[in-house]
């Protein structure tokens, strides 16, 4: 089964090639008809909320195997779901609360805490469009992202002994915002930074705390600049507005306060916590209690695109480490994978391509843990390069010998 993406609102189903290899493949509009980019179907309709939220891929799952009993007159061997941002966000649903459903899973890019994301979303554009009438002229720029990604790939970029425009590991960029050039007399222009600028840009850098409370991290530096990263999710343009903006506004409106009038500039995050309640309640997938799903041999695959501008890597590696805490033979059946230079489920400076089917098909049925994984960087048919990825907390090396393009030339760092 495939995962759905942003609000769904169609079919989705990224896997029917699979059907040619032995599956049968399946896909849900998670109970609305609509499109990704917007939640106006959930408006005061709490069956249509809780589908999407949490029930819509169970049901699924159900009655697609009893389909296949009847046509197959047999149940399938093994179940699999795959899916990435919402979908990976599915994905952590079945594991939590569902895990009979499927024996291997594969969770990319999870959007697994769903009002502490959109807090996230409304945070910047509070900064980014501080005028809700006027949507076409956002803070941020395209030459800001320009200059910005060239000073922190000048800052960070050779801490791992390479320059290619990946940072190996975004937690050891300590950038110096004071060497960002400040536009005189706060003017505008392509090869500085507005007071308002700067502000808007930090807001990204930062999470957002309520009180003593974090509750979304702030986003990993790198590739601010590269196509369908800052430019599509933060940023904005004159054409449209910032997928932030677009996906955090309908969060609360048709979500959380069921308020098609709600004015995100005025939001001050003191309720946060009363006011999200009833909406975490349904879409969001933060136990970290896997201990049903281990009990049952599931596998589950997790994995994250270090420079992800739709959802911060820094929070599925939160949730990780709490289910770290929770059992210690966690890696067991599930492993978090890091993807340098890789933007949201793909693209990006980084290598982004493995057959994660089969990755997670080895590991359920043949008892063959993904390790050092090769993801491959590949354009018009042609592999640019490959790179080793190893489950976290370890993280690939370059052993200083060699093409930075080939997987063979990197070690591996930490236990």
């Amino acid at each position: 089964m495939s995962g759905g993406g942003g609000y769904v609102g169609s079919i989705q189903n990224d896997l029917i090639s699979y059907v040619n290899t032995g599956y049968v493949t399946v896909g849900t509009n998670t109970g609305h008809k609509g499109t990704p980019l917007s939640a106006e179907w959930a408006l005061n309709n709490m069956e249509r909320q809780i589908n999407f939220g949490r029930l819509a891929v169970h049901r699924t799952a159900a009655v697609s195997k009893s389909i296949i009993n009847s046509f197959y007159c047999a149940y399938p061997s093994f179940s699999y779901f795959l899916g990435c941002s919402r979908g990976g966000g599915q994905a952590m649903v079945e594991a939590q609360l569902y895990p009979e459903d499927f024996n291997g899973i594969v969770a990319g890019a999870p959007a697994f805490n769903w009002p502490a994301i959109g807090a996230k979303f409304i945070q910047g554009c509070q900064l980014n469009y501080p005028d809700p009438k006027n949507l076409t002229k956002p803070v941020i720029t395209n030459d800001n992202l320009k200059l910005l990604q060239e000073l922190v790939l000048k800052q960070c970029d050779n801490i791992d002994g390479l320059n290619d425009k990946i940072i190996n590991d975004p937690r050891n960029c300590k950038f110096d915002f004071s060497k960002l050039p400040v536009c005189p007399n706060d003017k505008a222009g392509p090869n500085c930074f507005t007071k308002q600028q700067l502000s808007a840009i930090k807001a990204v850098y930062s999470p957002v705390m309520i009180e003593d409370k974090e509750v979304y991290p702030s986003f990993p530096f790198g590739l601010e600049a590269e196509n369908g990263s800052w430019d599509a999710w933060i940023a904005g343009s004159n054409q449209m507005p910032s997928l932030h903006y677009l996906f955090g506004t309908d969060l609360f409106k048709y979500l959380v306060y069921n308020d098609p009038s709600w004015d995100y500039t005025k939001y001050d995050f003191k309720k946060f916590f009363e006011d999200t309640r009833y909406a975490s309640s349904y879409l969001d997938a933060t136990q970290s209690d896997y201990s049903d799903f281990k009990k049952l041999k599931g596998k589950m695959i997790m994995y994250h695109g270090w420079n992800d501008p739709a959802l911060s890597a820094f929070a599925t590696i939160n949730h990780y480490e709490e289910a770290m805490k929770k059992d210690k033979d966690l890696q067991a059946y599930i492993r978090l994978f890091l993807l340098p230079g890789v933007l949201h489920c793909g693209g990006g400076t980084g290598a982004d391509n493995v057959d994660m089917v089969k990755l997670i098909q080895d590991w359920t049925e043949n008892g063959k843990a993904p390790d050092r994984v090769i993801f491959s960087k590949i354009e018009k048919g042609n592999t640019l390069m490959t790179r080793p990825v190893y489950p976290y907390p370890k993280v690939a090396i370059y052993n200083g010998k060699g093409k930075s393009t080939d997987e063979k030339n990197f070690g591996v760092k930490g236990n």
